[in-house]
């Protein structure tokens, strides 16, 4: 069962994460943007993701970031 951990999606971004199974040398990650939805009004619920080695981009839902068994907080 994944451990859970709460991320304040505002806080998100500069933000560093080491993935837990990396592929293609992609270990290290940077929350590089902040996908501000349509409206205003609603939530934010996507980031964009750069990879510190190939700087390769790539947007996902935010919320996937508390699952400790894909993502750690900090580069380790």
């Amino acid at each position: 069962m994944p451990i859970k951990r709460i991320v304040n999606p505002k806080k998100l971004l500069n933000s560093k994460w080491t993935a837990v199974s990396p592929t293609n040398k992609e270990k290290h990650f940077m929350v590089t943007k902040l996908v501000l939805p349509e409206l205003a009004s609603d939530p934010i619920t996507l980031v964009e993701l750069e990879a510190v080695h190939s700087q390769r981009k790539q947007i996902i839902v935010w919320q996937a970031l508390n699952d400790t068994n894909v993502w750690l907080q900090g580069w380790l």
